[in-house]
């Protein structure tokens, strides 16, 4: 039959889905590395041919010729065993085993005398087969045909002196249709009389013979005897009818009827032989005798092991039990040589379960992780039971499919960033870094933030972060007065899906810089009035009459304060702490010493560089109230008199130098009197209003506590008026109304302009 055509419908026959053959890998399987001869069709499930079937080839002279084979399916696994029956069909012709047949007849034979002819081989089988025999009409013998023996009887006597030869044309027909024949010539030599064929000692030899026997391998020997004598009587041996594949496997010797292995002896090949040996005597007469072969099977056939099925790539989330490939093993051997144990070496989370026949399913015996095993390298090893067993092993690659099951991890589980205030927009803080052990997009990890606030603002506002590299950067400039640190929740995120994160918080601290004034708190020019202390007139040398109080919003050593006098009307009479802001009178006052005193104040920080600010401080030398009243009309003349006010600047400028001298001598004259000190602390209360919301707290730089304040009692009268000094703010401290205050008007013309602004 020609490829492709039809056998039969076996989806039908076995009530298969049709439509799910292709998706169920739907095969026909033959064992070994044999042809399948069929195929099935996807589309209708029919049985069709695949390659050219020869029963001649597969079956020899078998009457019945069937071939196995099996038709196996996936998802699930099922197996269902078929048998195909071959028929024959008459192809093929008979034929003689010769061109020409010599016989030697001697003319003593008698009338009625047979002559055994070595019958035609027809490779087809029953009725294509040979069926009779015709022999050409001639003047001595006839055919007698019976079975398988063909015969010539002689039916009239020979006459060697007449006719010492003959040709006889015999035609074998088989009963096929149409009929095919072949035809042989009988060369027959009239001979003297030889009236003995040779006749063997059995009718049938019988022999076993174990594969893969070495060449020159002693299988049988016949013998046969001829009761002739001389010529006559000497036999020689020859195969009859065979293959010319069995003239490659056995030898006979014509002398001794000794059978040899020539070829290769394979059991899983030809598991016996059928051979026909022919004796002959000198003068022609044969006769035939059957060698039956049996080869014997040895363990010589290592275990084949087929991948059938093979999942890609094996998703790790995957449950244990689940089958991920399908192997066949087979042996050619037979019996307990055809008998396989497989297992899996390695120590992997897989194992073989035994299916169907000879077939075995690969299943998971434990979770799988690809972060920790990507890939495995299974060795399954097959052994048969022979003896010595045999054993082989092949190496299957099973590769772990990725699933988002790691989510990302940030390295450190916190991180701190420093910016110095004023930055410029855009600035790098810091970097965030998160690995994911993941795969591809699974461990792309993408960077955001958590929304919140900072200070009542969205944290966008203050900072952002690079979605790809992590880098976080200022959006604005920070100001340290207003904001000294915050924190931010940064994000990561993989790809996958559904997607993992994790979090992480971000510390930004801002450091100081050197970027506020000092603010002076006391004295403070007010829109309408300005405060004026007054000093008694027996005030000794280092009494406290007045102190500058001054904050500085920064922090640290920017915010460290140091006060200096910078311009005095009597530069020796007041001196002011470096750190403390106190104005203290250096000498002793005297009745020459002016009423009137101002001093501008300058008040700088330790930044660098450094920032300052001046105030201007108003002393009135008085021991009453009413004094300070006649200074008003005292100085009415004066009002309008700036130039003089700024010869007197000029000249107490040029005059600094003495008026040191002077008060280092009158320092050095206090000191040696050693009277006792009249202690007035002329500082007025500042209540906590006057402190701005966002000034430092540092100790020890000069900065106003707010428990810091002094209350000044004052009496006005005579020079021995008595002060009290307060160490620390209370309830009990005097209120700042009760200082001093005159209009700017009332003191204009007593201290000059003050144009001068408190702050610089």
């Amino acid at each position: 039959m020609k490829r492709g055509s039809l056998i039969g419908n076996i989806a039908k026959d076995l009530n298969l889905d049709v439509s799910k053959l292709s998706a169920r890998n739907v095969r026909v399987d033959a064992a070994g590395n044999r042809k399948r001869y069929c195929d099935i069709s996807f589309s209708t499930g029919d049985l069709i041919v695949a390659d050219r079937i020869d029963r001649e080839e597969l079956c020899g002279e078998k009457l019945s010729c069937v071939l196995k084979r099996d038709l196996v399916l996936e998802n699930p696994l099922e197996l269902h065993p078929f048998i195909l029956h071959i028929q024959d069909i008459n192809d093929n012709s008979p034929q003689f085993n010769e061109e020409r047949i010599d016989i030697e007849i001697g003319e003593s034979a008698d009338r009625g005398a047979r002559f055994v002819i070595e019958e035609a081989h027809d490779a087809d089988v029953g009725q294509n087969s040979v069926q009779q025999y015709n022999l050409k009409k001639n003047d001595h013998f006839i055919l007698a045909a019976n079975g398988n023996t063909v015969e010539l009887v002689l039916d009239k006597e020979l006459d060697r002196e007449k006719q010492g030869e003959i040709n006889l044309v015999l035609t074998a027909l088989d009963g096929g249709s149409p009929q095919r024949s072949g035809t042989v010539v009988i060369h027959v030599t009239v001979l003297d009389a030889n009236d003995n064929a040779p006749v063997f000692s059995q009718a049938v030899y019988k022999a076993s013979l174990p594969e893969n026997s070495p060449v020159d391998t002693v299988v049988v020997t016949v013998s046969a005897t001829d009761a002739d004598e001389g010529v006559n009587g000497d036999v020689t041996y020859d195969f009859g009818h065979v293959t010319e594949d069995v003239k490659k496997v056995f030898t006979i010797d014509r002398k001794n009827g000794i059978i040899k292995v020539n070829g290769a002896i394979d059991f899983e090949t030809v598991m016996s032989y059928d051979l026909r040996i022919k004796a002959k005597d000198g003068l022609g007469l044969s006769s035939y005798t059957r060698v039956t072969i049996d080869i014997t099977d040895v363990n010589d056939n290592i275990p084949v092991i087929y991948v059938k099925s093979l999942t890609n790539a094996v998703p790790e989330n995957v449950t244990p039990g689940t089958e991920v490939g399908i192997i066949n093993v087979q042996d050619a051997d037979l019996d307990n040589n055809k008998k396989v144990r497989c297992s899996i070496q390695q120590n992997v989370p897989f194992k073989l379960v035994p299916s169907i026949k000879n077939y075995y399913s690969i299943v998971t015996t434990g979770q799988l992780d690809r972060e920790l095993v990507s890939e495995y390298n299974i060795t399954i090893s097959a052994t048969d039971e022979g003896s010595p067993p045999l054993s082989s092993s092949k190496t299957v690659q099973l590769s772990v499919a990725d699933i988002n099951d790691n989510p990302p991890v940030f390295e450190e589980q916190s991180y701190s960033a420093y910016v110095t205030e004023n930055n410029k927009p855009g600035s790098t803080l810091c970097s965030v870094t998160a690995r994911d052990h993941d795969w591809r997009q699974n461990g792309t990890v993408i960077y955001s933030l958590l929304p919140g606030e900072v200070n009542g603002a969205p944290v966008s506002s203050y900072v952002s972060v690079n979605g790809d590299t992590g880098v976080i950067h200022a959006v604005r400039s920070f100001d340290y007065e207003q904001l000294m640190n915050f924190k931010v929740q940064v994000m990561a995120r993989d790809n996958g899906s559904p997607p993992l994160s994790s979090n992480v918080t971000v510390s930004v601290f801002i450091s100081d810089v050197n970027d506020n004034s000092p603010q002076i708190l006391y004295p403070a020019l007010e829109a309408n009035s300005f405060m004026t202390e007054l000093v008694p007139k027996a005030a000794h040398g280092g009494s406290l009459v007045s102190k500058v109080i001054a904050v500085d919003a920064d922090s640290g050593q920017n915010a460290w304060l140091s006060y200096r006098i910078v311009t005095s009307t009597d530069p020796g009479l007041f001196t002011i702490g470096v750190h403390s802001g106190e104005i203290r009178t250096l000498r002793d006052i005297s009745e020459s010493d002016s009423m009137k005193q101002n001093l501008i104040v300058a008040v700088k920080d330790n930044g660098q560089p450094s920032l300052s600010a001046t105030c201007s401080m108003y002393l009135i030398i008085s021991d009453n109230l009413s004094e300070v009243t006649e200074l008003k009309d005292i100085s009415s003349d004066e009002k309008n008199s700036k130039l003089t006010s700024y010869l007197i600047i000029a000249l107490v400028s040029v005059s600094t130098f003495f008026l040191t001298f002077i008060i280092i001598i009158m320092g050095v004259r206090f000191c040696r009197r050693r009277k006792p000190r009249l202690l007035f602390d002329g500082a007025v209360a500042i209540p906590s209003a006057y402190l701005p919301p966002n000034y430092a707290d540092v100790d020890g730089t000069g900065t106003l506590r707010s428990t810091y304040n002094y209350d000044a009692y004052l009496t006005t009268g005579s020079r021995t008026s008595d002060f009290k000094f307060v160490t620390s703010y209370n309830d009990n401290t005097l209120p700042a109304d009760q200082t001093l205050r005159k209009s700017p008007s009332d003191f204009a013309e007593v201290f000059g302009d003050c144009d001068t602004s408190p702050e610089v």
